[in-house]
């Protein structure tokens, strides 16, 4: 990265540093406070770095960050989609499309996502890409965050890949794929006829998966907004839940929280989760 462009990273990283109370973003407050806003180990916190690199993006010194450390330090700090854009541009990196695993959060969505530290929950794309995870959804659904490419997106991989489907008992498996189907095709209606995302995935669903083109052929269209479902957990086994979505404005993101399903012992699972963390995690999302 050039130095000029280094020393107007590190500075734009400090002045949104300073803006953000503690409490925004879920951090105690804390007395004796000196700085205004963050400390710069709590970003580093929030974003997964050491605190000794991210003093050294700020000092506009280091390596140039990566696209993922980009996406983090955009999220910690609550940046809008401008600032994110213009992040990019000063790290010398390209802005991720609107359905990569690196895109922009929606802010309000981000909030209430910290806002629910006691139920699983997670933020996802139109396309099943997950964007964010709280600890409780990692231990239930597992950790999505090194998945890049088609493989991002959730129903790429239960459609090409047989051990996603390990996520739900098999007696659900059909019902699963006719639902993913149907809101993959509402999506793909909702975006832009030309959108180059959705048709190549599409495409190449089509061409890997017998059992996926025979459902788009049958046309079926529905978003996912409610589903009753059953979990297969390695540690807890299996754990029905309601599953809950909350759309941005444009359709482009969806907050997904898990809740017990009334009538089973569900809760008492969900209330071990804290307990077992992200120790025993399958390797789906939904």
């Amino acid at each position: 990265m050039a130095a000029v462009k280094y020393t107007e990273f590190g500075a734009f990283l400090r002045s949104r540093r300073d803006r953000i109370r503690p409490a925004d973003v879920g951090l105690p407050e804390g007395p004796r406070r000196r700085v205004p806003g963050l400390r710069r180990d709590e970003v580093a916190q929030l974003a997964g770095a050491s605190v000794d690199y991210y003093n050294e993006l700020e000092r506009g010194a280091g390596s140039q960050p990566s696209e993922q450390m980009i996406a983090a330090l955009a999220r910690a700090l609550r940046l809008t989609a401008d600032e994110r854009a213009y992040l990019y541009h000063l790290a010398g990196r390209p802005v991720p499309m609107s359905g990569s695993a690196a895109c922009h959060i929606h802010p309000g969505m981000l909030d209430l996502l910290q806002r629910m530290p006691s139920t699983p929950a997670q933020v996802i794309t139109d396309l099943h890409v997950t964007l964010v995870q709280n600890p409780l959804a990692v231990a239930l659904v597992g950790d999505q965050s090194g998945y890049r490419g088609p493989r991002a997106s959730f129903v790429y991989r239960w459609f090409t890949e047989p051990e996603a489907r390990d996520l739900h008992p098999e007696a659900d498996h059909a019902a699963q794929s006719r639902a993913f189907v149907a809101d993959l095709r509402a999506a793909a209606a909702r975006r832009d006829a030309k959108d180059a995302e959705v048709t190549s995935m599409i495409r190449s669903l089509l061409d890997a998966s017998a059992e996926f083109a025979a459902l788009w052929a049958e046309h079926e269209v529905a978003f996912r907004r409610d589903d009753r479902k059953r979990i297969r957990h390695p540690a807890l086994g299996v754990v029905e839940v309601n599953c809950l979505h909350l759309f941005s404005e444009d359709g482009r993101q969806r907050l997904l929280w898990f809740t017990p399903a009334l009538g089973t012992d569900s809760a008492d699972r969900l209330d071990l989760l804290a307990v077992l963390g992200t120790q025993q995690v399958v390797d789906s999302t939904s």
